[in-house]
């Protein structure tokens, strides 16, 4: 059974190989996750190419999506086995070295709105303190609210402060150009705060001749009260629930997230969650009840696409998760019968207008197949936000538009000869469906798509075919 919830798997030390990638994409993997946090740029020009060497039952690649590592504060230096007491003194700097009393972090990052009393979290909450005095803009003296372990390369969160920091950071300007050379689909920025942090990807991809669609992650309290504007600029977004878990009460991430996944739908922009979908899966084979549960109930909502993280990255068993993530989404699809979201109803664009009475032809003639022609990808886009309960088939001349199309609901991207007038179309279509045996003869098919053609946003064309 075809699911129509798209599956992103990060790459890591537990599947950085040929066989466990290809044994991955038969489970079900739509798409892989890099992480640019982690490894030289030795080691990630290494899995591109890994990537890239990888096939489809289509013959294609699977999509890439470079995760950029942004502006965190991590832990860069502190004593082997250092642990924190409750009660203790500690100083948090980039100015000094580690000692007993010093933990350091990566410099670049200020913190001017820091006030005394604020907290600081560290681990993802794991370790509490509590600022006692501003030494300067980059140290900090705290009191140990929380103790244990302190390692090197742990997240240090500051839970409503914003911080002086970048948008992109030197590692990250290094990373994207990369990304942009070896080929990623998407990139995913991180600690996204406002819809204006899209121009600085922007303005690098201008200057590589390369544009690929951004994806905003939603990680910081900041972004949560921009998220219209966010995800009106943004090409898709990633409710990332580790980092916003630490901004923010843990008890209003579930909130959060529907709140997130509701505008996304209005806007008809792609959205992703993340962030222990199946932790237990790390070192188990088998899925919390709880955890089978959030991924239903992201279904329920509405969600394209589920990323898993330390579950295939450092986990003991990357495919099985893979495979247990496929069933939960196989029989929660079955289940939910897939509603057709909510038609609105005002619509100020030929675009939505178009997207939205090709939902209403198939539910009324009882069409199966959608056949979207599309050279950039939005008229699959729109077409899914309403969630037609035929299947949807995105026909592009372009290989990356098929890659990118891999994160989008219910859309099956297929690609073929380049075409230059809608005259043609009918015959394109009806080649793919005897090809792939979509429908049987004397079956009604939609077809939809835009003119002039090439241009994104344009959707204009609709027409109802009998094979």
């Amino acid at each position: 059974m075809d699911i129509k919830t798209k599956i992103i798997a990060t790459i890591g030390p537990a599947c950085d190989n040929k066989n466990t990638l290809e044994a991955m994409l038969d489970a079900g993997v739509n798409a892989f996750r890099l992480n640019m946090s982690h490894g030289d740029d030795a080691t990630k020009r290494k899995l591109y190419s890994l990537v890239r060497s990888l096939k489809l039952s289509d013959g294609q690649r699977p999509c890439i999506l470079t995760d950029l590592a942004g502006p965190k504060i991590r832990i860069t230096d502190v004593l082997p086995n250092f642990k924190l007491k409750v009660g203790q003194s500690i100083t948090i700097t980039n100015e000094n070295d580690a000692d007993e009393n010093h933990i350091r972090v990566n410099s670049g990052i200020g913190f001017t709105d820091v006030f005394e009393g604020a907290q600081i979290l560290i681990n993802d909450g794991r370790i509490k303190l509590q600022v006692n005095d501003i030494i300067s803009t980059y140290t900090l003296k705290c009191k140990t609210i929380i103790g244990g372990e302190i390692e090197p390369n742990k997240g240090v969160n500051f839970p409503g402060i914003t911080l002086d920091a970048p948008v992109l950071t030197d590692q990250d300007k290094i990373d994207l150009r990369g990304a942009l050379e070896m080929g990623a689909d998407w990139i995913a920025l991180s600690f996204v705060r406002s819809a204006k942090d899209m121009d600085n990807v922007l303005a690098i991809m201008d200057e590589a001749g390369v544009r690929r669609p951004i994806m905003a992650k939603i990680e910081k309290w900041e972004a949560l009260k921009n998220i219209k504007d966010i995800t009106t600029s943004f090409d898709a977004v990633m409710v990332a629930r580790g980092d916003l878990g630490v901004e923010i009460p843990a008890e209003k991430v579930p909130l959060a997230q529907k709140q997130v996944i509701e505008v996304s739908a209005t806007l008809g922009k792609p959205v992703v969650i993340a962030t222990q979908m199946l932790e237990s899966m790390v070192n188990s084979q088998t899925p919390t009840r709880a955890e089978v549960s959030d991924i239903a109930n992201s279904i329920f909502d509405s969600v394209d696409a589920i990323l898993l993280t330390g579950e295939t990255a450092i986990g003991q068993y990357p495919v099985e998760v893979i495979s247990t993530l496929n069933r939960v989404i196989q029989q929660t699809e079955k289940a939910n019968d897939i509603k057709q979201t909510t038609l609105q109803a005002e619509v100020s664009k030929t675009a939505d207008a178009i997207s939205r009475a090709v939902c209403e032809i198939t539910h009324d003639l009882d069409i199966n197949v959608v056949m979207t022609m599309t050279h950039s990808g939005s008229t699959a886009r729109m077409i899914a936000r309403y969630r037609p309960l035929s299947k949807v088939y995105a026909l592009t001349p372009f290989d990356h538009i098929m890659r990118q199309l891999q994160l989008v609901w219910g859309v099956t991207p297929i690609q073929v000869e380049t075409y230059e007038n809608m005259e043609t179309v009918p015959d394109i279509c009806k080649k793919v469906i005897e090809k792939f045996q979509l429908i049987s003869k004397g079956n009604k098919f939609v077809i939809t798509g835009g003119v002039p053609m090439g241009v994104p946003g344009t959707t204009n064309y609709v027409s109802v075919q009998t094979f």
